[in-house]
């Protein structure tokens, strides 16, 4: 039976309990989100006693679902001061939905400066002394992990950043070869984690598909079904698998919407230097691998091993983080954006809200544009600890702050990712009004902005903008909570078999009879309870707006700005 798994950072306290009722059909991003709207007081000190953190694996999570190896991470952000889920990848929601556990809860606070880490057993759970691993970033803390406990363990962990409770942290966790790079990065989770004092957890399961199916045959049935549907649509079974996420860099760049300089154009030169294509051709001429699954069961294979030329292996460059630390930065090569990446990987850190942050430094003229020797010093300073890597750890919103920069790409304190909204609206619609601050997962309108995926709204025209953004952030909100890769939703969006296997899989394996309608029910009320617990936390109406730049300039080449009205905006939740 399901359990959910307790630890009380203050008494060291670690138990098992049985999963409640109004739980037990929930997962993912339904189950964190719920738990901390039901739990953590919505105006409490992110980084105080009353602040939980949540990890949950999603509904589908260790079965044989395809690509359905996500993970949760939820709490209230120290970025945002709002409710937030970041997602990942990786190998240990598989291993704990195999080991029969619903969610793992970090509550209290320490008051001593001990370090302790969990480890996590077919047998159970314990606790042990991880002062040892404080101070190291997360590549060799996952190599001892691994070292000690097996090869085959997950190990969930945070960096030195983390440690410093650092606002733009996140929490990581470890790829089937043991690479520290599958981030559940966004809204500064990896801090909450460090305020409970907690190290690393390390999973430890015989199994990775062990995960109880009440009717079997049919969910291999519907699994197999998925996974051809996945196989046949060119975005999931040709584009990502060819060139990974980062095929978007060429494609984004042609359709005007690439964010360059810190948001002042919508094209790069260069964007061809950090593309997926060229990124494919380096990586197998240094032996490493164009694509990739990080996790087992993975049809798509959108993850990359970009070899370094210091010897060093990034895994992966994914788009949004070779646009953050290229165009962005106006930085052409892509072995500096590998290393920026590994920074970050290492140190702990957000490469979206790293390359925002840096973006902004360079707009107040501390770093130039386009020097990457001067962008890898600047991220280095963050594992030292000095004022100027604390800052860059702090986020876009605090540095611009720091700098007397008004030109801060970021809502509800978080930085915008890499499509700008003033052509690529639908996306800007999602940045202004997810509860999760900017995030280009809640509610991706690129689909039917630029990829022409589940139809066709004109990105550079409102029209339509509010509705394609509402019913995204419904389904990806529903989708977020079955362990599914987001990448699902473009075979889900048009081919209309998609959808109904989902509902097959999660039917068989809990024998329940849901319905579209259920499933996007669902969805609603994740949204509904977010927003909630948003208000709550003293957000409005203010909060779900872009930054006033957007407005006001025009972008080329379309010289197009963001005129989505404020009315329409607020008509998004209207449900």
């Amino acid at each position: 039976m399901a359990k959910i798994l307790r630890f009380n950072t203050s008494t060291k306290e670690l138990k098992y309990e049985d999963v409640p009722e109004k739980y037990a059909v929930l997962g993912g991003r339904a189950l964190t989100s719920r738990i901390v709207c039901d739990e953590v007081p919505a105006t409490c000190d992110p980084l105080g006693p009353f602040n939980k953190l949540v990890i949950a694996p999603g509904l589908l999570s260790g079965t044989s679902a395809p690509s359905s190896g996500r993970i949760s991470v939820g709490g209230k952000s120290p970025l945002t001061g709002g409710i937030k889920e970041a997602n990942a990848g990786g190998i240990t929601s598989q291993k704990l939905a195999s080991l029969g556990i619903k969610a793992i809860v970090l509550e209290g606070k320490p008051a001593g400066g001990d370090w302790c880490g969990i480890k996590i057993t077919a047998a159970g759970a314990e606790v042990f002394d991880a002062n040892d691993l404080a101070g190291k970033g997360t590549y060799e803390v996952t190599a001892i992990c691994r070292e000690r406990y097996g090869s085959k363990v997950g190990v969930i962990t945070i960096g030195p950043a983390g440690e410093m409770l650092l606002p733009a942290a996140g929490v990581t966790n470890n790829d089937p070869e043991g690479n520290s790079s599958r981030y559940a990065g966004r809204g500064g989770l990896g801090a909450v984690m460090g305020s409970k004092k907690v190290k690393a957890i390390v999973v430890d399961s015989p199994g990775t598909f062990d995960a109880p199916v009440k009717d079997q045959e049919k969910f291999k049935a519907a699994a197999k079904k998925f996974a051809k549907i996945l196989q046949d649509h060119p975005v999931t079974g040709q584009g990502l698998p060819s060139y990974g996420t980062n095929v978007l860099m060429n494609i984004i760049n042609e359709a005007g919407t690439l964010p360059t300089r810190n948001f002042r154009y919508g094209r790069f030169d260069k964007a061809s230097e950090v593309s997926g294509e060229k990124l494919a051709e380096v990586a197998v001429a240094r032996g490493g691998k164009a694509t990739h699954a990080c996790h087992p069961g993975c049809v798509m294979r959108c993850s990359n091993i970009y070899p370094m030329p210091d010897g060093k292996v990034c895994a992966p460059v994914e788009y949004e983080t070779a646009w953050a630390f290229g165009p962005n930065l106006e930085i052409s090569d892509l072995d500096v954006v590998a290393r920026l990446n590994y920074i970050c990987n290492d140190v702990g850190l957000d490469t979206i809200e790293t390359g925002c942050t840096l973006g902004v430094l360079m707009e107040a003229g501390a770093i130039p544009f386009g020097d990457g020797k001067a962008a890898i010093a600047a991220l280095e300073e963050v594992y030292r600890g000095t004022p100027l890597g604390r800052l860059i750890g702090s986020g876009s919103v605090i540095a611009g702050r720091a700098y007397g920069v008004t030109r801060v790409p970021a809502v509800k304190g978080q930085g915008i990712p890499a499509y700008d909204p003033r052509s690529c609206k639908g996306n800007g619609v999602t940045y202004a009004t997810t509860p999760m601050g900017a995030d280009h997962t809640a509610g991706y309108a690129v689909t039917a902005n630029i990829l022409s995926v589940g139809g066709k709204v004109d990105p550079l025209q409102p029209a339509g903008q509010a509705d394609l953004s509402r019913n995204l952030q419904i389904a990806t909100a529903a989708v977020d909570s079955t362990g599914l890769c987001l990448f699902v939703a473009f075979p889900v969006l048009d081919n209309p078999e998609g959808l109904p296997a989902i509902i097959e899989m999660i039917n068989a394996q809990y024998g329940l009879s849901l319905t579209a309608d259920d499933v996007m029910a669902l969805g609603r009320d994740i949204l509904k309870g977010e927003r909630e617990f948003n208000r709550r936390a003293g957000f409005t109406s203010a909060d779900d707006r872009l930054p006033e730049f957007f407005a006001a300039e025009e972008l080329p080449p379309h010289n197009t700005r963001f005129d989505i009205k404020d009315e329409e905006l607020d008509s998004v939740f209207n449900f």
